[in-house]
This record gives structure tokens, C-alpha cells and sequence, in this order.
């Protein structure tokens, strides 16, 4: 091997651009910079989305309506089917167990049973949704079903999510025991004046 034979092999980069070395090259002078104004300065930094003082585009365009896709409930959908090959008989089904045999990611945060394919494995099946096909069948198979709530619908004022909600009467009372009782205070009950504004007859 010889030396032209290593230049031969090298990866070809393109030289770079040398700027303010005179003006023969054409990048003298200004060095692309132009004449005064904000560029022409070091330092200078431009904002993003940053149009020259002219209103931007995302202040031309028409702002209306509402979308919801920021608060849509996405869940992990999983078959009866894969449920009956990948969990024994009397197994838990929740979706710490989905993620554990990789069926669904770990940043999946609700989980759906839909019911394509067969199931004949008595499951505890809790999940977030389930469809009246996949009920009908973890339900035929002897097994058990319980719906977790999502974080979406609503909760009484001390409830957690998980926890199934108090009755009515149960909730008031449990109100009124942990509400502080109210200091009981003697005022002189004097006579009111029956009628017409105090000082009248002044």
C-alpha cells in the first residue's frame, strides 16, 4: 500500500466555506452579513417563528373551534383470544399482566377486551372497557369481570381513583361527622323595635 493509495479511500468532504478573506472570493467584505441593521451584529438571535416584524403565520390563520384530542381516552385493545393463549386457568387479567408478557407497552394506561376469538378459561379479567361480546364470553367461561374507572369520569369530592363511590346518605353523613362543630355563643337577646328604623322617634 502506498500513500496515494490511502488518499484514494478517504471520505470525500466538501471544504468549507472561508468567509471575510477579502473580497475575490465574493464572501468578503460583509461576509454575507450585508450592510448595518440587526444581522450585521454579533450576537444577534432571532425568535422562533420569527417573520421580520410582519405578522406571523400563526397569527394570520383563523382560530376556531375545539378540539378534544388532547383529553381522548386511548386504550391498549386486547382479544379474548390472546388472553386464552397466553394466561392459565384462574389467572388475574389486568394490564400489569398485559405488560408483562408484552402485550401491550408500558405506557399504555387503560386497557379495552374486545371479543374475536374463542375463550374457555375461567379469568378475573379487570380492565377499563370491555365489549358486549368479549363480556359475554369471559362470563360464559365461569369467569370474572371488573370495570377500573379511568381518571376521565367523575368522582365525588375525597374519592380516589379505584374505589367504588359511597351512597348518597353515606357520603353526607360521613360529612357531617368530620365537619367541626360550631361554638355555641350567648347573645343578650334584647327587644327589637317593632316596626319603622331604629332612631325614628328621635
Amino acid at each position: 500500500m502506498e500513500l496515494n493509495d490511502v488518499n484514494a479511500i478517504r471520505v470525500p468532504r466538501k471544504n468549507r466555506n472561508r468567509i471575510g478573506r477579502g473580497p475575490g472570493s465574493g464572501w468578503g467584505v460583509t461576509a454575507g452579513r450585508g450592510y448595518k441593521g440587526q444581522g450585521k451584529r454579533t450576537g444577534t438571535r432571532r425568535r422562533l417563528r420569527f417573520e421580520g416584524g410582519q405578522m406571523p403565520l400563526y397569527r394570520r390563520l383563523p382560530k376556531k373551534g375545539f378540539a378534544n384530542h388532547a383529553f381522548k381516552l386511548r386504550y391498549h385493545v386486547v382479544n379474548v383470544g390472546e388472553l386464552e393463549a397466553s394466561f392459565a386457568a384462574g389467572a388475574t387479567v389486568d394490564l400489569a399482566a398485559i405488560q408483562g408478557l408484552g402485550l401491550a407497552p408500558k405506557k399504555a394506561k387503560y386497557l379495552k377486551i374486545l371479543g374475536f376469538g374463542s375463550l374457555a378459561k375461567a379469568l378475573s379479567v379487570r380492565c377499563h372497557g370491555v365489549s358486549g361480546g368479549a363480556k359475554e364470553k369471559i362470563e360464559g367461561a365461569k369467569g370474572t369481570l371488573e370495570i377500573l374507572p379511568t381518571h376521565a369520569e367523575h368522582r365525588e369530592k375525597g374519592q380516589k381513583a379505584g374505589e367504588p363511590a359511597k351512597a348518597p346518605a353515606a357520603a353526607k353523613a360521613s360529612a357531617a361527622a368530620k365537619a367541626p362543630a360550631k361554638p355555641a355563643t350567648d347573645k343578650p337577646k334584647g327587644d327589637k323595635p317593632k316596626g319603622g328604623k331604629p332612631g325614628a322617634d328621635a
